[in-house]
């Protein structure tokens, strides 16, 4: 059973039990001294001491239960000789005993234990009323026995229903356990499986990207290495700029560097820079909208940088395209990044390609959208949004 279910069921022991004593003050103690005002002499001095004495010994135990001068076990054995000595004396007998019945089973001494004690108060109970003697002994007795009965088979039902609930509290306490470290691993998963995606989409736009472009160069500087080596030397200049771009994200990727290699500055800036990389690599003409004044997070630059490096991968891989276009355009709460060309385009719902869902998913994380429009022969639109809410 978990703190909470075991505090919360020790409350409400607590509660029945201050609920009990106001009856057995009320029912019990109350009408035995008011039985005494109209006798005399030493057994009702005796009976009084008595009743003060289990009074006093109950407060004690309710008040400190941890008490070292009284347990539980040793005031229920004082509650049954007491009750059987005032069997006999005035004030006692049936009535005092069934009132205090339940107090064997409230205190945890144990079914056993329970059972025993106040047998033993129900047999002096019923030998101290047979001592005293008077006209309704008979019924008297007969109650002591019938009450202590069906204290004994409350108590035992009550115990049963108890250690079934403590059972089923123990079970259902397992289950969410068990249900707890399953979704604990399923989480421990799931985390796992989106660092690997990232992780993936991450390589695919700094990493393969740059391999990509290493290749295209290394084939067009091997085939003008004789015709034309001022251009393969270009070339040859881009591949290593762009294997140390590479070292630089591959870097980034494994923890030994801080940051992505995004210098700071404005996003158009950081564009541009892309845009005349790919036109000098390509030949291809680029004409770019890039305001200066577009200014935003270090996470919306490296998603809009990306998409860019995607579309213009693709454009470089499929779209045999003379031209692209860039715009980046700047409104009240989204920042637009468009991307055109005018190749021979593809029909987008063939497209199962890992970048453009990649480029959907970053701008997903930063709750931004991405338009492809596209057909055969037209060319191709590539539109990011990004919905800044607030952020630069």
């Amino acid at each position: 059973m978990s703190e909470r279910s075991q505090s919360s069921a020790r409350l409400t022991v607590d509660r029945l039990h201050g609920w009990y004593t106001t009856a057995w003050v009320l029912l019990g103690l109350v009408p035995s001294v008011i039985g005494l005002q109209n006798d005399s002499g030493a057994p009702k001095w005796v009976a009084l001491a008595l009743l003060t004495v289990l009074a006093a010994c109950h407060t004690l135990l309710r008040r400190s239960p941890d008490n070292r001068l009284l347990r539980p076990h040793g005031y229920l054995a004082l509650l049954a000789l007491g009750l059987s000595a005032m069997g006999g004396l005035p004030g006692g007998g049936a009535a005092l005993f069934i009132v205090s019945l339940p107090q064997f089973w409230l205190f945890d001494v144990g079914v056993r234990a329970s059972i025993v004690l106040s047998g033993v108060a129900a047999a002096g109970t019923v030998v101290g009323t047979g001592l005293r003697g008077g006209e309704s002994i008979t019924g008297n007795i007969v109650f002591i026995i019938i009450g202590y009965a069906a204290s004994v088979l409350t108590g035992l039902l009550i115990h049963r229903l108890v250690a079934d609930g403590d059972a089923r509290a123990g079970r259902l306490g397992a289950e969410l356990e068990d249900a707890q470290a399953r979704l604990a691993e399923a989480h421990r998963r799931q985390g796992a499986a989106d660092e690997r995606e990232r992780m993936a989409r991450e390589i695919h736009d700094t990493l393969a990207q740059g391999f990509a472009s290493i290749i295209v160069l290394a084939e067009a500087a091997r085939s003008a290495v004789a015709c034309d080596p001022e251009r393969a030397t270009r070339q040859l200049v881009s591949i290593e700029r762009t294997a140390r771009e590479n070292f630089a994200e591959a870097r980034v990727l494994v923890g030994s560097a801080p940051q992505s290699g995004l210098a700071p500055g404005s996003v158009a800036v950081t564009l541009r820079r892309t845009l005349d990389r790919f036109a000098q690599d390509t030949g291809l003409a680029v004409e770019a909208e890039l305001p200066a004044d577009v200014e935003c997070d270090q996470q919306t630059r490296i998603a809009l940088l990306r998409c860019t490096q995607e579309s213009l991968a693709n454009v470089r891989k499929h779209a045999a395209a003379t031209t692209v276009g860039v715009v980046l355009t700047r409104h009240p709460h989204a920042i637009e990044l468009e991307i055109t060309d005018d190749g021979r385009g593809f029909v987008v719902e063939d497209s199962r390609g890992f970048g453009l869902d990649g480029m959907r998913k970053r701008l997903a994380e930063l709750d931004g959208e991405l338009t492809v429009t596209s057909s055969l022969g037209d060319g191709t639109r590539v539109l990011a949004t990004i919905h800044t809410n607030g952020r630069l």
